[in-house]
């Protein structure tokens, strides 16, 4: 086989691909994206009487730590499905583990909504809710990097910026959707209502949209990236000695990208709720609606910096957001002290930036792996940062501000974050338009034993 096949590979993805599927990979690869930040959202804001439900009420304390103890541990076992999903993902393929990610994640969420509490199973009731957040999170720790290769490789050459910034939209519609049905619900249901029966309704809701999600899934065809693989007999026996052993550098240059995005992410979106209402004096109301501007903001932003990123490139968009974070965010904390004015341009100003790297990042790290790790590469960054930085955010940013006494703690931490994600992005080249399959993709050499006929 010939080591140089870049123009032979580019020809076969070319002529594989089919521009009039974006729309159809978009929902394939963003559905799953969408159902599971609906259910963490869920969980989320249905924590008190989910404690309520699941541990004994004699403590309801102890009762919520243990519910968010659940939560947490469903973020700890992420890089654990990372490890399994992605690197199969580079051996099977990116749409059977979609589908294999999304049926498993709806099935332990649909029977977390038909899961007896403690009145009727006693101990057994939260040993099985820990046992189905463990699921959902292992499973959730192949969503990513099967969607972001999914989408990467789909999306036309020169949109893919946009095609793969959807995948950030489709979590945002999930934390808006998992928020407003909790608000449904809160308004629209008593208390006892809740308790009794209100909570499952997320959780069941949830179900059907993964099938939907898993019919979309199969139905639609592989990656042209990947069929190139295929029908150039180049599928990777080995993706994890592969990736470990060629793609360390991108392995971390992607760290530091996601971790970019993870601490702002989490800091804006969720954190930043707790901030308005325990340090600023703000409502509880007034703390959400931003969030929620915030959010729908994203919406439209989100693909507007990553089709902004396909034209004039990765580097200028992703290093200016940067720059910004780093510049601002702790002028930023100190405007919210100002008032309710100040809070809410600080917050839209975060939220502009967080949209700007939310559009660009993911499409920027799928671009610097080749195809052969591509998923497994994605998978293990992702997951890794998020649990290190992602769910550690509200919990570390309390403990600091607590230690130091400062509640401009927040804006250190964000431009900490900023500064490992330049780093990154320095020493990265623009990939803008550039193929995904590689001549280190379609070669046998060192990195694979030679096929026996």
């Amino acid at each position: 086989m010939t080591t140089r096949n870049t123009p032979a590979a580019e020809d076969l993805t070319e002529a594989l691909a089919d521009p009039a599927s974006l729309r159809r990979s978009v929902a394939a690869g963003a559905v799953g994206v969408f159902v599971h930040w609906f259910d963490w959202a869920a969980y989320a804001y249905l924590a008190s009487t989910i404690a309520d439900v699941f541990f004994p009420d004699e403590n309801s304390t102890a009762g919520l730590l243990a519910v968010f103890g659940v939560f947490a541990v469903s973020f700890g076992i992420r890089p654990v499905g990372a490890l399994v999903f992605g690197p199969l993902g580079d051996r099977i393929g990116r749409k059977r583990t979609l589908s294999l990610v999304i049926f498993v994640m709806s099935g332990a969420t649909l029977a977390i909504g038909l899961l007896p509490g403690y009145s009727t199973l006693g101990i057994f009731a939260p040993l099985l809710l820990v046992l189905l957040r463990l699921v959902q999170g292992f499973a959730a720790g192949g969503e990513f990097g099967s969607a972001a290769s999914f989408l990467a490789e789909h999306a036309p050459r020169r949109r893919r910026g946009f095609g793969v910034s959807w995948l950030e939209v489709g979590s945002l519609l999930g934390f808006l959707a998992g928020s407003f049905v909790f608000f449904l619900l809160s308004t629209g249901l008593s208390t006892d209502q809740l308790s009794a029966w209100g909570w499952r309704i997320p959780f069941l809701i949830a179900a059907p949209l993964g099938v939907i999600g898993f019919v979309i899934r199969t139905k639609i065809e592989d990656t042209p990236e990947y069929r190139a693989l295929e029908a150039t007999d180049n599928i990777p026996r080995s993706p994890v000695k592969e990736l470990f052993r060629h793609n360390k550098k991108q392995l971390l240059q992607a760290a530091g990208l996601m971790t970019m995005m993870h601490v702002p992410f989490y800091a804006v979106l969720t954190y930043l709720v707790t901030y308005e209402t325990d340090h600023l004096g703000h409502s509880a109301g007034s703390a959400a609606l931003l969030s929620t501007v915030i959010s729908l903001a994203g919406l439209l932003l989100v693909p507007a910096f990553g089709r902004l990123s396909d034209r004039v490139g990765r580097r200028p968009v992703l290093i200016s957001a940067g720059v910004a974070l780093f510049v601002l965010a702790t002028p930023a904390f100190l405007l919210m002290r100002t008032g309710l004015a100040g809070t809410w341009i600080a917050g839209l100003g975060l939220g502009v930036i967080l949209a700007a790297i939310l559009g660009t990042y993911a499409v920027w790290s799928a671009e610097i792996f080749p195809t052969r790790t591509r998923q497994g590469g994605l998978s293990i960054a992702y997951n890794l940062t998020a649990a290190l930085f992602a769910g550690t955010v509200p919990y570390l940013m309390t403990v600091l501000i607590s230690a130091t006494g400062s509640t401009l703690v927040p804006g250190p931490y964000l431009m900490a974050a900023a500064v490992l994600g330049l780093v990154a992005a320095c020493t990265l080249r623009e990939t803008a338009g550039a193929p995904l399959l590689r001549a280190e993709d379609l070669r046998e050499d060192s990195r694979t034993p030679a096929r026996q006929e």
